[in-house]
């Protein structure tokens, strides 16, 4: 019985069962992509932060202990593959003779180098010019002293006498923060910048030059361990962080005491286990949506056919069938769906990651997608048997044969209506918005050198509670307006229907509830799209805004400490090829009371030439305003929220600062007026500095010495520019372009993650776009003819008919995309403000992606159209063949 009633089904009912299979095979696609892939981001994660440290660990040998006999306790820890011992040394200052001049630093540091070092630790050092062995002096310090390959350089020991070395090249330490870290100090206690003044020798030299020194003071000449190690990591970060936190610290148990264990991997791991949180919530609040809105656009197909169905049962129990035999039926129809929805599933998204990534399982291990594309299958599975079998037993238990062969029934209220579920849902998703958007709320917390990280789930209910209470929100105005709108409804279709107008607004009321179920989903297909693609473009401009601010422009060349480079210097640099603007930016330091803040010098006219100013940057008036300010009111001064609030400041107030004197190098005080707030600012560290105008600062100290240039290059060709830059410029100064600051800030979840997950996420969200406006208008259509061929035996024309069909899929078009637009603004809304951390720095407003909007809009349309279309060629079919069939 069970194999001749499926040979019937698809004969006949194929339509049905292939769109229920294909709404399935959505939800299976998705789930086993996202899933797939989020496993493969963690791995990459993982990767990724461990290629970034040079050095691994940077253990230092602590004073009476043996550094010959820490060392070997390093090389013998499990994971350690190269150990390599450093010297270092602080010296009372360097100097040298040059060109007829003396050029003399502050204090610095010397390092000890052992033979292979660059080898084992290639990330270290990089090299600018001259020899890759003997002695090597950092850029910055061959800048201030104006030497170069071969030129001889003297340095104070202290308690002894100088000395002197030859320099055989020039090289770059990329990660002097680390390098230079205090070992063992927590991350609020580290120093605020690398030392400016660093020359590297030879570990031999080293020993024989610091030998003085360590017989005055053993304690001024230090050992660290410099540890390369490759124990297997676990592929996800907060896994692979306890793992390595955990070696450090048996290595110190291990030592004694004689050891302290500086962690650079660690902390590199510590940054990509909130990266991989970050992505996780991220694939809950954009991927879950989608996955759910397969679900129901299945139920949906399946419940499209729902009168159908019941009439077929009451046909079987007339006939004698039992309910088990009836269920069963129905478990069998489920199971047929679930299975052939899920494969198809199963290689709609191994395709798709052949495509996007070049493998079928995303780029995780076997045996993790293998467990995704089974949990993913399951959910195929669970999906149908409540989209078909959990309906028709409900149908079973509840009604009676005589009822279910009714072809006309009168369509009630839905009784969930009475209590105003969608109301109380929008009013508990605002309050909880409220409380999980406020001031110093953290959705992400994880504690530095912390090993568990927490996640605040509850954040979860504002998003899921307003598209929820959206839904049924939008699902009582349908229902409302086809009940008691039928007037104006009649006087809106008439165009199309003609004398049929009444009779086609009867038509749409009495077919209100499946109308509204195609409408709900139709928005929250469009919602979906709108509120994933509009928080992926708003995530690309904010990283993209973060980069520039770090760099400060499309290049930028930094000019070394105690420079007395002048504004005129720029035009040797503006005639590069390819360079459009430069712009000479000061940077000087001011004292406010006892603090020491950054203080930068524009010109207000044409500093947005070579950088963009967002209003967001600012408070108290807009990026435009607060140029106008300085450059009317040469003393204005921008200050940051934080000295406005330490120094209780209010608008024109005087602040007085303490700026160095370039001719007497003294500090003294010169008055500034407070005109606004600046956040954020190019170039500017993230606490407190200030802006003000260049000019006022020159007179009043002296100098126009500028810090930084500025250079447009028009968004394009940046590394070309760069290359040309450094090439000129030589070591006098350094150059970076936005291409390096975008990988050097970006986090693993910008670079890698975002793009990926969204990339899915879009297709997905076109085709629940297309699916739930087409093939749901389609089933229903399908579903209605019977009412066509009525219709005609009546005496309706063709014209009519079409008209019938073209105000139905008018309705589902007009109010689906009018609500998904709406609830897809206030989704992404939402989502932008509890997802803040996840954006750096914070956006001023959301980017809107209008082309991919666009087409998501043209595939709902054009599938809507497909539908009606296919709707109206079969209503002109003969009437008596359609009811004969019927």
């Amino acid at each position: 019985m069970i194999t001749t009633w499926l040979s019937g089904l698809v004969r006949r009912r194929r339509g049905r069962l292939l769109a229920a299979a294909l709404g399935i095979s959505l939800a299976v696609a998705l789930v086993a992509a996202l899933g797939s892939f989020l496993t493969a981001s963690k791995s990459t994660m993982t990767d990724r932060a461990v290629r970034s440290v040079a050095v691994d660990w940077q253990v230092e040998v602590q004073p009476g202990a043996d550094p010959g006999q820490v060392l070997g306790t390093v090389r013998s820890a499990p994971g350690v593959h190269t150990a390599l011992p450093v010297g270092f040394a602080h010296t009372t200052g360097f100097q040298a003779t040059t060109g007829g001049s003396t050029q003399s630093t502050g204090p610095g540091v010397v390092l000890g180098l052992p033979p292979g070092y660059r080898g084992a630790f290639p990330g270290e050092i990089r090299q600018l010019t001259g020899g890759t062995s003997g002695v090597l002096i950092a850029q910055q310090t061959a800048a201030n002293l104006h030497v170069a390959p071969g030129d001889t350089v003297t340095f104070g020991r202290p308690g002894g006498h100088p000395a002197h070395v030859k320099v055989a090249g020039v090289v770059d330490l990329p990660q002097a923060d680390s390098l230079f870290q205090k070992v063992g100090a927590p991350p609020q206690s580290q120093p605020s910048a690398p030392p400016d003044n660093v020359i590297l020798l030879p570990a031999a030299q080293f020993a024989s030059v610091t030998a003085p020194v360590r017989a005055a003071d053993p304690a001024a000449v230090a050992t660290q361990i410099h540890v390369a190690r490759d124990a297997r990591l676990p592929a996800d970060p907060a896994a692979a962080y306890t793992a390595v936190t955990g070696a450090a610290h048996n290595l110190e148990a291990r030592s004694a005491g004689g050891a302290l264990v500086g962690d650079n991997l660690g902390a590199a791991l510590d940054s990509a286990r909130q990266d991989a949180l970050y992505a996780q919530i991220l694939f809950l609040f954009l991927g879950v949506p989608g996955a759910v809105l397969a679900a129901l656009l299945t139920a949906a197909l399946a419940g499209a056919g729902a009168d159908r169905r019941r009439r077929e049962q009451a046909l079987l129990r007339t006939r004698g069938l039992g309910f088990r035999k009836v269920v069963g039926i129905a478990a069998t129809e489920a199971a047929v769906v679930g299975v052939a929805g899920g494969l198809l599933g199963l290689g709609i998204a191994a395709v798709a990651g052949r495509i996007a990534f070049g493998t079928a399982s995303f780029g995780s291990g076997t045996s993790a997608a293998a467990g995704w594309f089974l949990l993913a299958l399951l959910l195929g599975l669970v999906i149908a048997a409540l989209a078909v079998l959990l309906p028709a037993v409900r149908d079973l238990r509840q009604g009676t044969v005589a009822e279910a062969r009714r072809v006309v029934g009168r369509a009630g209220t839905p009784r969930w209506m009475r209590f105003c579920p969608d109301l109380i849902l929008l009013a508990v998703s605002f309050f909880v918005f409220r409380a999980s958007s406020g001031n110093n709320y953290s959705l992400v917390l994880a504690p530095e050198g912390v090993p568990t990280i927490s996640v605040s789930y509850w954040a979860f209910l504002g998003p899921a509670l307003l598209w929820l209470g959206s839904a049924l929100l939008l699902w009582r105005l349908v229902v409302l307006a086809l009940t008691y709108g039928r007037r104006p409804l009649a006087r809106l279709v008439r165009p199309l229907t003609g004398a049929l107008a009444g009779t086609t607004a009867a038509s749409l009321s009495r077919q209100r509830r499946p109308l509204a179920r195609a409408i709900v989903l139709l928005a929250l297909a469009i919602s979906f799209a709108v509120s994933t693609a509009a928080f992926n473009a708003t995530y690309r401009q904010q990283a993209e805004v973060d980069a520039r601010l770090t760099n400060g422009a499309d290049v930028t060349v930094t000019e070394s400490p105690g420079s007395t480079v002048g504004p005129s210097a720029a035009h040797p640099l503006a005639a590069i090829p390819g360079v459009r603007h430069v712009e000479p930016l000061q940077h000087r330091f001011a004292y406010v009371g006892a603090d020491l803040q950054d203080l930068y010098g524009v010109r207000p006219s044409t500093i947005t030439s070579a950088t963009s100013l967002q209003d967001a940057y600012f408070a108290g008036g807009s990026a435009k305003s607060l140029m106008a300010k300085l450059a009317a009111r040469p003393d204005s001064l921008l200050v940051s929220e934080e000295t406005v609030k330490d120094f209780q400041l209010a608008p024109g107030d005087t602040l007085k600062l303490r700026l160095q004197d370039s001719r007497t190098k003294a500090f003294h005080t010169v008055p500034f007026h407070y005109a606004g707030v600046v956040k954020e600012f190019p170039t500017a560290p993230r606490d407190s500095f200030f802006v003000a105008n260049a000019g006022y600062i020159a007179k009043t100290t002296g100098s126009g010495a500028v810090g930084t240039f500025l250079v447009d290059t028009g968004g394009t060709h940046q590394k070309a520019v760069a290359a040309k830059l450094r090439h000129q410029l030589g070591t006098t100064a350094k150059v970076t372009d936005i291409t390096q600051t975008r990988s050097a800030v970006g986090s693993s979840l910008t670079s890698v993650d975002l793009a990926g997950l969204t990339r899915i996420e879009l297709a997905f969200a076109v085709l629940l776009a297309a699916g739930a406006g087409g093939i749901v208008l389609a089933l229903g259509l399908a579903e209605r003819r019977r009412t066509f061929a009525i219709a005609t035996v009546l005496g309706a024309t063709r014209r009519q008919l079409r008209g019938l069909v073209f105000s139905e899929a008018a309705a589902l078009t007009a109010a689906g995309l009018a609500g998904g637009a709406l609830i897809g603004w206030a989704l992404t809304q939402m989502l932008v403000k509890v997802l803040t951390g996840v954006f750096d720095p914070p956006p001023a407003g959301v980017a809107v992606p209008w082309p991919y909007l666009g087409l998501t809009l043209l595939a709902a349309l054009a599938a809507i159209a497909t539908a009606a279309l296919n709707g109206v060629r079969r209503s002109t079919r003969p009437a008596v063949e359609e009811l004969r069939e019927l």
